[in-house]
């Protein structure tokens, strides 16, 4: 019996080693074919910038194309749900936003578990929602604010990207802090909720900063708070949420690259040096801050933990202000 036991145990140890060497093998030679980097949102969206951005730089030093497949549908859902299902071969990685976290409690039903299904390999870069108004309105400080929609009870409303965005639940996390009477109004984008206020539609505004911007530098609108705890340097002038005097109320956008669970973690460790490195290269960090981005480069455990964390926050904001999926 020891014997044969000996026997399976040397074969099993040397079928084991057989399995795990190519794998090694695979990893030190990767890339050997074009990688594909899957966007489940339609192109353009600060996703799909933040996410050709780095496949480009990837193309450029791993030396084999990394191209961009955008698959939108139901909140993210479609194309997360089939980079969920992609082999855990280094071939297929995703690049998500923080609608990762919010669907599982928006939804009934998703097709992808946050928790085992990715392996995460870095929080890329973060872009934080900015509280905008029209300049009509005479609040010219987020304290300003909270007493003109207290004083006013059902006559102010805010405008936001759509349902389940981050400019929704930071809006919806303002609103239920601090018992406002504020109705939401979402737009199918953050451009399109923007002008809503520009235009004098809507009074109020929580939104990426990108298309914010450019209107408050013009006049257009006034920036009362970046919903953040680090302000953004394309708006030096404009308070963080805690500086205005509300502090737990922060809520970013962040985007984060997940390669599917199994990847091996020499091509996950791969992954994650060469994508800090390339956002941290000045010429990457000039156009981050030009489009309202702030590069982070978090170690896969710290975007692990951010999942978490998220995954419990904006689903009590979800519960609290009942808030559907569409």
């Amino acid at each position: 019996m020891q014997l044969i036991r000996r026997q399976f145990l040397s074969a099993a140890g040397a079928t084991l080693a057989t399995a795990i060497v190519p794998i090694i093998a695979a990893a030190q030679s990767y890339p050997l074919r074009p990688v594909r980097v899957i966007v489940p949102h339609a192109p353009a969206g600060p996703t799909d910038v933040a996410a050709r951005l780095i496949a480009s730089k990837l193309s450029e030093h791993l030396g084999k194309q990394f191209y961009v497949e955008n698959m939108p549908g139901a909140s993210g859902n479609i194309g997360l749900g089939r980079a969920a299902k992609s082999a855990p071969d280094g071939y297929t990685l995703t690049v998500v936003g923080s609608n990762y976290v919010v669907n599982p409690a928006l939804f009934d039903n998703i097709p992808y578990d946050p928790h085992r299904d990715f392996a995460p390999v870095t929080i890329a870069v973060i872009t934080p929602m900015v509280l905008t108004v029209h300049p009509s309105l005479p609040a010219r400080t987020v304290a300003d604010l909270v007493a003109l929609i207290k004083a006013n009870p059902g006559t102010y409303n805010y405008a936001s990207p759509g349902i389940g965005t981050p400019g929704h639940l930071v809006g919806e996390q303002f609103r239920l802090s601090l018992g406002l009477d504020l109705v939401h109004v979402p737009y199918n984008s953050a451009g399109l909720a923007i002008g809503s206020v520009v235009a004098g539609h809507t009074p109020i505004c929580v939104s990426a900063p990108a298309p914010a911007v450019p209107q408050v530098h013009d006049g257009k609108l006034r920036a009362l708070a970046v919903m953040s705890k680090i302000g953004l340097q394309a708006l030096p002038d404009v308070p963080t949420i805690a500086e205005a005097g509300y502090p737990g109320m922060e809520g970013e956008n962040w985007f984060g690259v997940l390669a599917p669970a199994g990847t091996p973690s020499e091509i996950v460790t791969l992954l994650h040096r060469e994508v800090v490195k390339i956002i941290a290269l000045p010429e990457m960090r000039e156009r981050w801050a030009a489009l309202g981005f702030e590069p982070v480069g978090s170690t896969p455990k710290e975007f692990a933990e951010l999942i978490a964390v998220e995954l419990d926050k904006w689903g009590k904001v979800i519960r609290l202000a009942n808030v559907r999926g569409q």
